[in-house]
């Protein structure tokens, strides 16, 4: 797939490849589309692929032969394969029809692929007005680990989960089906398969209050030490204590011990991890949009 990067540049708000996801402003885009297009049909994961922590087979792939690239537009589409199936339109481009399109071949290949979802996905820059991308969209944020870190937060204790008494792990369970949609479930799935690298926790009145992990690294394409995303929420009851603060530094105090560059994030617009995240000083990307076909 040979992509004409005088015309996808200036319309690439956000440091964005399809199936790999945001990647560091200073890598090497062209060359990673590349790399994606040429994985496409294998299955098989690049080695910078943050999902290979999670599978054995990539589940997302770019559909090659049905990339529209003009000087206009490119869009990009990949299928999923996990549940019923989901096709993405990846747009890059700013003409006014562009997201009608993306959203006519999202259609017209899920219903080819009979994938039970077609979604459209755009990209606004970081100046763009933040309500513009509130009801869809993610920001993405970059923490840089050079300079000097966070401060800790000494009046909360956070401690790894393996490090918490018996009668504090044995709540973790129900933590973590209460936070299911900040995707504590699935990362407790994983814990339990012992797959995953460690969680740092707090405990408040003997149960799990919040939680944050796994904590795992990974090697770039540019041969950067990555600390990779993780899962972070703070239960409703006991949230306003810092504790959401003390378990985010604590976790930046872990990737900067474990030679860390940087990191790369998407929060929910508006969310407490947004919040957070602006407020600790990472560097604001763009904004990624979704919506359904």
């Amino acid at each position: 797939m040979l992509l004409n990067w005088d015309w996808v540049h200036p319309v690439m708000p956000v440091p964005f490849v399809p199936t790999l996801g945001p990647v560091h402003p200073s890598s090497p885009l062209p060359e990673l589309f590349a790399a994606v297009a040429g994985v496409a049909d294998s299955g098989e994961f690049l080695p910078y692929d943050k999902d290979r922590r999670w599978s054995r087979t990539k589940v997302e792939r770019l559909l090659v032969g049905a990339v529209r690239h003009d000087e206009r537009s490119t869009l990009l589409p990949t299928l999923s394969h996990r549940g019923p199936g989901a096709v993405k339109v990846y747009v890059y481009g700013a003409e006014p029809d562009v997201l009608a399109d993306a959203t006519a071949l999202a259609r017209k290949l899920a219903d080819a692929h009979e994938a039970g979802a077609a979604r459209v996905v755009w990209f606004l820059g970081p100046h763009e007005p933040e309500q513009s991308a509130a009801a869809v969209g993610t920001r993405v944020q970059l923490k840089d680990f050079a300079g000097p870190g966070p401060e800790a937060t000494g009046a909360v204790e956070v401690r790894p989960y393996d490090e918490q008494p018996e009668g504090v792990r044995v709540t973790f369970a129900r933590f973590a089906e209460e936070m299911k949609a900040d995707g504590l479930a699935f990362l407790h799935e994983q814990m339990s398969a012992g797959t995953v690298g460690p969680v740092l926790t707090v405990a408040r009145e003997g149960k799990m209050a919040g939680a944050i992990g796994p904590l795992e690294t990974m090697i770039d394409e540019a041969g950067r030490t990555r600390l990779l995303p993780q899962y972070f929420a703070v239960h409703p009851e006991y949230r306003g204590h810092g504790y959401g603060r003390a378990l985010w530094r604590a976790a930046m105090t872990w990737g900067r011990a474990s030679g860390a560059a940087y990191q790369l994030l998407q929060t929910e617009v508006g969310g407490a991890s947004d919040r957070l995240c602006q407020a600790e000083g990472l560097v604001a990307l763009g904004f990624v949009c979704t919506q359904s076909a």
